[in-house]
């Protein structure tokens, strides 16, 4: 699987989705600007010592993303959508694509790919769940449709 990060903000949550990435096989794809420094001591500390175990990419737009993955398909996690994420089928070298933690992702983004976008169901008069979660429910449903292949 692959994860990927636009404009991520906060530190602490790229670290935490790191170390998710290191311990389920799948590739991290950071879309700059990023909040942070990648020296960032918080970032670093959040990841623990599963660095060496993680498959990082860096690109300068998502559109670098798309086009170095062509024939990927991609999923568009937002709130702005009906679609649940139990709703679709993922494959193993499929993207999960979440946006920066204050503003989410583009919305001419998700409109330009309104049928791949998906949510996580919460009450509605909360915003949002925390970055490092979403990440972490969503890439787990997709694994497990894949009978967690690889994991022990």
């Amino acid at each position: 699987m692959h994860i990927v990060l636009v404009e991520p903000e906060i530190p602490n949550n790229t670290g935490n989705i790191s170390r998710t990435c290191a311990v389920t096989g799948s590739s991290l794809h950071l879309v700059r600007p990023l909040g942070f420094s990648t020296d960032d001591k918080y970032l670093k500390r959040a990841g623990l010592d599963y660095w060496q175990y993680l498959d990082l990419h860096y690109y300068d737009s998502f559109e670098e993303v798309q086009q170095k993955y062509e024939q990927g398909r991609f999923f568009f996690a937002t709130t702005k959508t009906q679609t649940f994420y139990t709703e679709k089928e993922y494959n193993v070298d499929d993207f999960l694509v979440f946006g920066k933690e204050t503003a989410g992702l583009p919305e001419k983004l998700l409109a330009a790919n309104a049928e791949n976008c998906i949510r996580i169901p919460m009450g509605k008069d909360i915003r949002s769940l925390n970055l490092g979660n979403s990440v972490a429910i969503i890439l787990y449903e997709a694994l497990r449709q894949q009978g967690f292949t690889g994991l022990v």
